[in-house]
């Protein structure tokens, strides 16, 4: 009651007209419904708030519909693009029958994998820092039909524009394709753009560390500082929801598609990943790079665990376009200091604290409340089971293909993810973090996106088959 009546004050004390309450779907999208604050009472703040819980993809039936909506009130920000002075509250769902946390809920889910890690005993915070890039074009056109289908992108930064008759001139200042990281204006063209996607993510509460051009024509990334998993989390969605609206305030579109660009770089998160006891790191020791034998462990059981993780990591169709061997795309379970063409990495880092993991598969098409907590609980049984990883490898695994072959892969497509789910979820579901009910529910919606794929004719199929 306390928290309340100070969230209460402080609706008064900043104008605030609309109060917004957030929740996550399985898919990781954010939906929201607003309340004029004239009609936000301390009981809807305690009770909570009704809505439709069949009308979002994967989670309640028709005849068991009504769920609850219970605000976090430790976490509110300001909305810095409503029209109106809004203040926006992430919410937890909870079952309206039992008064407990719906177990197919993200939020409520990595809530639950933080207190898993506390009951183990191993240590008590996950501090984890993504690394999502995403691409923003001038246009984007598709549309799939019956007798149909076709997608078009445009940009200015694309190699092919210098060839375009422009009204106002043609100023020619373009980065070929694999050859745009870290260059100056006028090449990075979007460097104010970003530059106010980190102002405004800041005012949205977010510590903010960097902001740069990525290696493909278009393609970005903004740096957030690391924070606890479900912080970590909760900042992600900002982030995402922050990068989407001002690209449309100037006219543009951003995508967090893992390889909407053929023949390019594709956009991966690389997600850092430590534990803690108190004020000391786990992670910290005299082994291999400096990490401690804890560290090993866990690093063992992200690869042991790792197809199992692509469903969760890397989560779409889309995602395997980036994840194919032989490119520049973390696809080998190997590990390694420094060395980038590995799926985990120790970075560089001056202090004993400062010791991380470092995961280079997931995209940012994954759930975040998900992914991390499912890396969470792959790393926690690498501990408990003394999963060591085996021998580094220093190669250049790009380049070395005889030893790259060796060595195995992630999964190729999402159907093998689904697939390596289905028959390994058993360290998911360790103290009930993810309930047998939520994954065949979230592999049953996952599905759905496989046959929808699977059954659709490719254009490049009537390239390659049509005259046959």
């Amino acid at each position: 009651m306390q928290k309340i009546k100070e969230f209460m004050r402080l609706l008064k004390k900043t104008n605030v007209q609309y109060v917004d309450f957030r929740f996550t779907d399985f898919k990781g999208a954010w939906h929201h419904m607003s309340i004029p604050v004239s009609a936000v009472t301390e009981a809807i703040l305690k009770e909570g708030i009704f809505f439709d819980g069949s009308s979002i993809a994967g989670w309640r039936a028709i005849h068991e519909s009504d769920m609850i909506l219970i605000p976090d009130l430790s976490h509110t920000v300001m909305d810095h693009f409503a029209a109106q002075i809004t203040m926006v509250v992430i919410c937890d769902v909870y079952d309206p029958l039992t008064r407990l946390p719906y177990e197919r809920d993200p939020r409520s889910l990595a809530k639950r994998a933080e207190s898993s890690l506390l009951a183990s005993g191993i240590g008590d915070q996950a501090y984890f820092g993504a690394e999502p890039e995403f691409f923003i074009f001038d246009n984007v056109r598709f549309d799939t039909g019956t007798a149909g289908s076709f997608y078009e992108i445009d940009s200015d930064e694309f190699p092919q524009s210098s060839a375009k008759p422009l009204d106002q001139g043609n100023h020619g200042h373009r980065s070929l394709a694999k050859n745009a990281y870290f260059p100056v204006p006028p090449r990075d063209s979007l460097s104010d753009l970003r530059a106010e996607m980190a102002s405004t993510m800041a005012d949205f509460g977010l510590i903010m560390e960097k902001h740069h051009h990525e290696v493909a024509p278009s393609q970005h990334e903004i740096g957030v500082k690391y924070a606890s998993l479900l912080e970590a989390a909760d900042h992600l969605q900002i982030y995402k929801y922050v990068v989407h609206n001002v690209a449309r305030s100037y006219g543009k579109t951003a995508t967090f598609m893992p390889k909407p660009v053929l023949g390019d770089n594709g956009s991966g998160m690389h997600v850092h990943q430590s534990l803690w006891k108190g004020k000391k790191s786990l992670f910290s020791g005299k082994e291999y790079a400096g990490l401690s034998e804890t560290a090993l462990f866990y690093i063992g059981g992200i690869l042991k665990h790792a197809k199992t993780l692509n469903a969760f990591t890397n989560p779409t169709t889309n995602s395997y376009k980036r994840l194919i061997p032989g490119f520049e795309a973390p696809v080998l379970l190997a590990y390694s200091e420094r060395n980038r063409s590995a799926a985990c990495r120790i970075p560089l880092s001056y202090g004993a604290n400062s010791k991380r993991v470092e995961v280079r598969f997931p995209d940012p098409t994954a759930n975040s409340y998900l992914a991390f907590s499912a890396m969470l609980m792959a790393g926690l049984d690498g501990i408990k089971n003394r999963l060591h990883p085996g021998e580094a490898v220093e190669h250049n695994l790009y380049e070395e293909k005889d030893i790259a072959k060796s060595l195995p892969t992630v999964c190729s497509s999402l159907r093998e993810a689904l697939q390596k789910l289905e028959r390994n979820p058993s360290f998911l579901m360790t103290d009930g973090v993810f309930s047998e009910d939520l994954l065949k529910a979230y592999c049953a919606l996952k599905w759905e996106e496989v046959y929808a794929l699977e059954h659709t004719p490719h254009p490049v199929e009537f390239k390659l088959y049509y005259s046959f």
